[in-house]
């Protein structure tokens, strides 16, 4: 790639390569385009009115205490989710081993992070001696003040150099052939160093012995350190966005998920990173919304509407610019008369109506979908007529009383449709937005599940006995093993999210069941696995799905606080089962009035098949309270 250099205030650029550009005597210079710094500068910006209501001047991030003990409790927490360059799982490994409260630190654990010193035993060097399980070695005495930050292990190519220059006499220049030759291992060039070093030791009265024994250890680390003042740039902006994340999480945030609006996976991510935090993540609002995550106050943001499948930045500008000149949208005919729809056209409509962005503009998003041909023809009939100077009655009604509840006329009244199922509107939300926002599919279960499982997802630890665990599919990926095909993949019950894996036998017995999306109850061991978020996975022995688990030790308890001979009761509940029968599950009757009290199990006929449309039947007409799903603890699967 072209080098950059500056030469007589112009900036001259060359097709050599590295090493034949610093031949001819260029410096080569490497510009890193980060994101980050864009995610920080929005993050400040979006800081500045809580920090003014607080009296508080204008955030400098360049000026914040590099020694804010909150900070660091949070990076020693592994809450680094969206913490530059801390954020993977191998990295959280090593926080968790390192612990590092302070800056010094911090640039040793990016130093750290690299196969060579994971590899080498230079990571296990490093962390028993700041632990105080091992003992600091400084070589020489001439030594502690170059390796005491480090503890005494040669981690960066400065320090190589240092040593060089402080028992060895080498000059700033001749530091620096020596640090290449070594990270090349050429054996001329390095015998010829290594008789270099020793003189100039032996002129400083260092035995022999030892100068040759230090080389050795430079010539080891040398392959493997790094950078320092790389290290300590990374290691400086990973401090300043774990710091906004602790002292200003909403504006972070934010900003985080304004930079990821295109990746679906990473908002889903995010999004539970925002609930673990504490934040409230609202919908997002056509009248309220902005293209990107907009901060609301310091615990609240707003989702942006550029994260909303479908939704381009076009169509964005047209709304939030029409908003802006002439104010909020008033219904759904008022949004599409004014809005440019070749920009945003009907499937960018659809898309609003769908994820909710519109609700407040209508009678609910069933009816807005059903109603939005018929407000496309209206609004290309007012463009039609505005454009031969007409002045239609349509675009009077809009002007005039552009409401929901006008009774200019009865053109613009919204077509009848049948509200959405709660399912219907999450399966909507999960379409346009990746995930549920607005609830959780699990609800609907979690009464009879509390029978099932044994601990919720955010209760998991890693531990010898095996646990019933419940929760929706995501992030299916299925691998070859040696054995088989093995399955990853991370449930949710809206309390947390888990890692599960399923090994080759397992897998080969149950993947007809994990299906994304799939409501599944898992039974399996947790066990440490430092490698994922949590610090643990659990290995799957047993995965089935909500019915099969139902068709095994369930019975359905009804409980009846009327006369069962009143009203036909007793006909309308053979008439709700008879449907559902014959099946596995037994149907009890709990009859409580003021004057009697009993238990009554139907007999074996009676017996029905679980499912939720005879659920739901029941509970319309019993109440949904006196409907429960009962299980046998230890039935079998």
């Amino acid at each position: 790639m072209p080098l950059y250099c500056e030469s007589g205030g112009q900036v001259t650029a060359t097709q050599f390569d590295m090493g034949d550009a610093e031949a001819v005597g260029l410096v080569k210079f490497d510009f890193l385009g980060l994101r980050t710094l864009t995610i920080i500068d929005w993050a400040v910006r979006d800081a500045a009115p809580l920090r003014a209501a607080q009296g508080l001047p204008v955030l400098d991030i360049r000026a914040i205490p590099l020694d804010d003990a909150a900070t660091y409790q949070l990076i020693q927490r592994m809450e680094t989710t969206a913490v530059f360059q801390l954020e993977s799982d191998g990295m959280r490994k090593l926080i968790r081993r390192l612990k590092p409260d302070n800056f010094d630190e911090l640039v040793a654990l990016v130093a750290l992070f690299r196969p060579g010193p994971l590899q080498s035993g230079m990571v296990d060097d490093f962390v028993d001696r700041k632990h105080g399980k091992a003992r600091v070695e400084y070589f020489h005495p001439a030594l502690r003040g170059i390796l005491a930050p480090t503890y005494g292990v040669i981690l960066y190519q400065e320090q190589v150099m240092q040593i060089a220059q402080v028992l060895a006499g080498y000059t700033l220049g001749a530091a620096d052939l020596l640090r290449r030759a070594m990270g090349k291992k050429k054996p001329e060039e390095m015998a010829k160093q290594r008789s270099i070093f020793t003189t100039g030791a032996r002129a400083r009265a260092v035995p022999e012995a030892m100068a040759t024994h230090i080389f050795d250890l430079m010539e080891k680390f040398a392959g493997y350190g790094f950078n320092k003042s790389h290290s300590a740039a990374y290691a400086l902006l990973a401090y300043q966005t774990a710091w906004l994340k602790t002292h200003y999480p909403a504006p972070f945030m934010a900003a985080v998920l304004s930079a990821d609006m295109d990746n679906t996976d990473k908002i889903v991510t995010l999004r539970h990173e925002v609930g673990r935090m504490g934040l409230e993540l609202l919908p997002p609002v056509v009248n309220d919304s902005m293209r990107k995550f907009l901060v609301v106050d310091a615990r609240t943001i707003r989702y942006g509407l550029g994260a909303i499948k479908g939704v381009g930045a076009s169509a964005i500008d047209s709304i939030v610019s029409e908003r802006t000149r002439a104010g909020p949208f008033v219904d759904l005919f008022d949004l599409v008369r004014r809005v440019d729809l070749r920009r945003a056209n009907k499937r960018v409509l659809e898309a609003l109506i769908r994820c909710g962005a519109a609700d407040g503009l209508g009678p609910g998003r069933s009816a807005m979908l059903a109603t939005l041909d018929k407000a496309l023809r209206f609004a290309g009939q007012h463009v039609a007529n505005s454009d031969t100077g007409q002045n239609d009655m349509f675009g009077l009604q809009l002007a005039c009383a552009p409401t929901l509840n006008s009774d200019a006329g009865a053109d613009l009244r919204f077509v009848p449709a049948e509200p959405w199922t709660d399912k219907q509107r999450l399966d909507a939300e999960k379409e346009t937005l990746g995930f549920y926002l607005k609830g959780h599919p699990i609800q609907r279960y979690e009464a009879e599940l509390a029978g099932i499982i044994s601990k919720s997802l955010r209760d998991l630890r890693p531990g010898k006995t095996s646990v019933t665990v419940a929760g929706y599919i995501d992030s299916l990926r299925v691998r070859s093993g040696n054995r088989g095909k093995i399955a990853d993949f991370q449930i949710d019950d809206r309390t947390a999210r888990a890692h599960v894996r399923l090994y080759a036998e397992e897998y080969q017995r149950f993947y007809n069941t994990v299906v994304e999306d799939q409501l599944v109850i898992i039974e399996g061991k947790v066990v440490e696995d430092e490698y994922y978020q949590t610090g643990f996975t659990l290995n799957a022995d047993e995965v089935y799905t909500l019915d099969q688990k139902r068709a095994r030790g369930a019975r359905i308890e009804l409980r009846v606080e009327r006369d069962l001979s009143a009203n036909g009761l007793i006909e309308e509940l053979q008439h709700v089962l008879a449907p559902h029968r014959p099946g596995p599950a037994p149907v009890v009757i709990e009859y409580n009035n003021q004057s009697a009290t009993a238990t009554l199990t139907l007999g074996n006929q009676w017996r029905v098949t679980l499912t939720d449309r005879l659920l739901d039947s029941l509970a319309v007409m019993l109440g949904a309270g006196n409907v429960r799903v009962q299980y046998q603890r230890g039935a079998a699967g």
